[in-house]
C-alpha cells in the first residue's frame, strides 16, 4: 500500500537526501539546522573546492579551500517560485552582513558565502531569471523525487538523481566568487542518465570532504558553534 508522508516528514526526508547527495558528489560537508530558530537556513556547512590558480594550500591547511554554504530545501510539488529567491537573498544578507556576533550565530568564510537552493520540483523561468540577475552568489539544484526503492536498488537510485544545477554570474562568473575557474558540466552515465559534475580549469573535480578519509576533522568543528 502506498503511504503518503506528512509535509514535515517529506521535508525532513528531502533535507537528509540533499545533504547526502551533496556530500557524496559535490564536496560539501553540511548538517541539518532546520527549526523555528534556524534563521531561514535548513542546511549549513562548507563547500570544499580546489585552490584558485593564484593560491595554494600549505602543509598545515586542508588540500581544499572552503566556502560557507547556506542552504534552503523545498520539497514541494508545485514549481519553485522566484519568491524563494527573494527570501534567500534576505537570509544571505542577514547572515553575511551581521553587525555584531549576536546578530548571526553562523561563522562566515573570508572566501565568501554561497546561497544554495534545493528543490524537489523544477524551477520556473522566472525563478532562474531572478537568480541570474542577483548580486548574491546563487547555486540552484533540482533534485527530483527518487523512484520507489526495490531490493536491488543501488545507493545512487535510493538517493535519487540530480536533475539540474545552475549558478549565476555572482558565483561562477569571472568576477564572481569562483572567479570563473569552475564549470558545471552534465556527465552522462554509460548505463543511461547522468548528473552534473564540477570541473576546474578543464579537469574533473574529484569529490572530497574532510571526513571522506577521516582527515582534517578539526576544520569542521566551528560548524557546531
Amino acid at each position: 500500500m502506498h503511504r503518503t508522508l506528512s509535509t514535515v516528514a517529506r521535508g525532513t526526508a528531502f533535507e537528509e537526501r540533499s545533504l547526502q547527495l551533496l556530500q557524496d558528489y559535490f564536496s560539501m560537508s553540511l548538517k541539518r539546522v532546520g527549526g523555528k530558530s534556524d534563521g531561514g537556513v535548513d542546511l549549513l556547512g562548507w563547500w570544499w573546492l580546489p585552490f584558485t590558480s593564484d593560491s595554494q594550500s600549505t602543509p598545515i591547511t586542508p588540500p581544499r579551500r572552503r566556502i560557507r554554504v547556506l542552504a534552503q530545501c523545498k520539497a514541494e510539488k508545485k514549481k519553485f517560485s522566484p519568491n524563494y529567491v527573494r527570501e534567500m537573498e534576505g537570509v544571505w544578507h542577514m547572515h553575511t552582513q551581521a553587525r555584531s556576533p549576536g546578530e548571526s550565530s553562523i561563522p562566515v568564510s573570508e572566501l565568501g558565502t554561497v546561497a544554495l537552493l534545493l528543490s524537489e520540483s523544477k524551477f520556473t523561468t522566472a525563478t532562474l531569471t531572478r537568480a541570474l540577475g542577483s548580486s548574491v552568489p546563487f547555486l540552484l539544484m533540482h533534485l527530483p523525487p527518487p523512484p520507489p526503492i526495490s531490493s536491488d536498488s543501488r545507493v545512487e537510485t535510493i538517493l535519487g538523481e540530480v536533475g539540474s544545477a545552475f549558478w549565476n554570474p555572482a558565483l561562477g562568473g569571472a568576477q564572481g566568487l569562483l572567479r570563473g575557474e569552475l564549470d558545471v558540466r552534465w556527465e552522462r552515465d554509460p548505463g543511461g542518465g547522468g548528473r552534473p559534475g564540477l570541473w576546474c580549469r578543464d579537469k574533473r573535480v574529484q569529490n572530497w570532504t574532510p571526513d571522506t578519509l577521516g582527515e582534517c576533522v578539526d576544520a569542521l568543528q566551528d560548524i557546531d558553534h
